[in-house]
């Protein structure tokens, strides 16, 4: 697939977002990519995360870890398709932790899978995870990479598009956007 079109699909779908939005990370962005929108319709799912795992050498996976939530249905159609396990770490006390009887046993290989990366928390705090139950991250793979610049995750980063959207600390949102109601339509 093309970029042309996954950013089609991702547009008809609702997930690509325009305006004014207020990310996880507290910054500002003209764009927001809501991919449970897309990734709702099982098919899509299914289309885009495939797309995806073709990126990924999946003999140097064991198992795939995803953060809740955004990243659950990516990890868990990628799983599907290479035919792996799926697990995935989810907020207690504002962070992410290892829960409903998962395990990771030393050596293991994983891939982190999510739906969109800006600057990486989430995907940081399950490579952590991994590493502190003996598990080593093979690679990350995202459906949408809206970076500006190099993320350090220690590790490949896979994406099915690169999309690198600008963001604006509060005290430097441009005058364009200081008229339009911000929304902060992400996970909490």
């Amino acid at each position: 697939m093309k970029p042309a079109e996954i950013f089609k699909i991702f547009r008809s779908s609702g997930a690509l977002l325009d305006g004014h939005f207020i990310l996880r990370s507290g910054l500002h962005s003209r764009q927001f990519f809501q991919c449970a929108l897309v990734l709702q319709h099982a098919p899509l799912a299914a289309k885009l995360c495939g797309e995806l795992a073709k990126k990924i050498d999946d003999e140097a996976i064991d198992t795939i870890i995803s953060p809740a939530i955004g990243g659950i249905i990516v990890g868990q159609e990628i799983a599907r398709i290479i035919g792996k396990r799926h697990i995935f770490v989810e907020k207690e006390d504002g962070k992410l932790v290892l829960r409903r009887g998962f395990s990771i046993v030393r050596g293991e290989r994983f891939l982190v899978a999510e739906d969109v990366v800006t600057q990486g928390g989430r995907v940081k705090e399950a490579i952590d995870i991994v590493r502190a139950h003996g598990g080593i991250v093979t690679a990350v793979a995202v459906l949408v990479d809206r970076s500006t610049a190099e993320l350090s995750l220690g590790t490949a980063l896979h994406s099915l598009v690169k999309m690198p959207v600008e963001t604006f600390s509060p005290a430097e949102i441009p005058a364009d956007l200081k008229d339009v109601p911000a929304v902060k339509p992400g996970s909490k």
